[in-house]
């Protein structure tokens, strides 16, 4: 089984985190920000990863430092739990509808770092989460596990449908991607 279990410590934040990427989407997640934990249990169950994750932040500054270390944490983790990437389907991609909001998500677990994201400039709050962490989050995932990852929201309004489309997309992306499908190292150089 592909698993691996990270611990990011900082000044700022505390994260523990532990993937099973041939889970079956059995969680536990805890974080002091309520909407981060839905979206990251959401992720898992969607997946189909089993997951484990505690996370502290200084949320007394803001929640930004916090949602950027648990993606850098979990770039971090599937990146380890990959290992040599030998059978990987490499690519993944989704568009998830969750009412209004239609969401794209385009994985490339390449080896090159890359994020490019577009989200129809949504700008506001879901309860006391600032919707524009969003973007930190896939950022720092996109980063540490040096995949190429794309997020585009093709339509939506209510910002909460929004992010949980986002969330959604890039689990059925993630899980593709990571699917075994044989062979050795999906790329002609030989190495991801």
């Amino acid at each position: 089984m592909r698993k691996s279990k990270i611990l990011r410590e900082t000044k700022e934040t505390t994260v523990e985190l532990e993937i099973n990427l041939d889970g079956s989407g059995v969680f536990k997640v805890d974080t002091p920000i309520g909407f981060l934990t839905h979206m990251v249990e959401s992720f898992a169950k969607h997946g189909r990863f089993d997951l484990n994750l505690k996370a502290k932040g200084d949320i007394h500054v803001s929640y930004h430092h916090t949602v950027e270390d648990v993606g850098i944490t979990l770039g971090m983790a599937v990146l380890e739990a990959l290992g040599d990437k030998k059978g990987i389907q490499r690519y993944g991609y989704s568009i998830i509808p969750m009412d209004e909001a239609l969401v794209l998500c385009s994985i490339d677990l390449s080896g090159r770092p890359l994020f490019f994201y577009e989200d129809l400039g949504l700008r506001g709050k879901i309860t006391d989460f600032d919707f524009e962490l969003i973007w930190e989050f896939f950022k720092g995932f996109a980063l540490e596990s040096k995949s190429t990852l794309h997020i585009k929201v093709l339509s939506g309004k209510i910002l909460h449908h929004v992010a949980e489309a986002c969330f959604k997309a890039f689990a059925l992306s993630l899980k593709q991607a990571v699917s075994l499908v044989g062979g050795g190292i999906p790329s002609t150089k030989e190495y991801l």
